[in-house]
């Protein structure tokens, strides 16, 4: 178990990204939650669908056991965000909203959209697949949180989203034609997610609509 924990916090770049990603995106599903006024356990499984959802589906998409059914330690990161997530709540009015949540929300789209690179490029897929991998990974899990919430996924209908991820998982795999090392390529995966998508927010960034387009 001690093992399991100091290699998923410390280990390669997986790792590391899949830890970040884990905490980060329970916390903004939690959040999301919260503000719905789900009782606790709505909240605990808002927040787990929406930090597991992504990365259960990638690895089902490359054939392997899900990393959540494989170690205890998953689910305590993925508790870990959720605890993050209500003892915001009691210090903020609205912590769906909070910058602290928006910027937490950026990094786990980034740490995500990087370790769904690492393995769809592990598993030899081509340049599409590196990227819908690293895509779905991402915003896989928001999809299905919003699902839970009774909403429409956002990701299809508003905001400069599931584009950062692509573009991120587009730089993943450039870098490694280039010739990068994994652990450059991550990096540079990581830092065009999270740079575009806290740019969108910043400059209140859409694709248009096909109405928009018309007019």
């Amino acid at each position: 178990m001690s093992q399991d924990l100091v290699t998923t916090l410390f280990g390669d770049p997986f790792a590391v990204m899949n830890t970040v990603g884990l905490v980060a995106f329970a916390l903004v599903g939690s959040s999301k939650a919260i503000r719905e006024e789900f009782d606790v356990f709505g909240i605990t499984i808002v927040g787990l669908a929406m930090a597991f959802a992504g990365g259960t589906t990638r690895d089902l998409l490359v054939a392997r056991v899900p990393l959540a059914l494989q170690s205890p330690v998953e689910i305590g990161l993925g508790l870990f965000g959720v605890g993050l997530a209500i003892a915001l709540s009691v210090v903020l009015s609205a912590p769906d909203t909070h910058p602290v949540t928006l910027v937490a929300d950026a990094i786990g789209l980034a740490a995500f959209a990087t370790t769904g690179a690492i393995v769809a490029t592990e598993t030899g897929v081509s340049a599409f697949g590196v990227v819908a991998i690293a895509t779905i990974n991402a915003v896989g899990g928001g999809a299905f949180a919003d699902v839970l919430l009774d909403r429409a996924p956002f990701i299809l209908f508003e905001d400069f989203y599931a584009s950062c991820a692509v573009l991120g998982g587009s730089a993943y795999w450039l870098a490694g034609e280039l010739g990068a090392a994994a652990s450059t390529a991550a990096v540079a995966c990581a830092v065009v997610t999270v740079a575009t998508r806290l740019a969108a927010v910043t400059y209140d960034w859409h694709l248009p609509t096909v109405q928009q387009l018309r007019d």
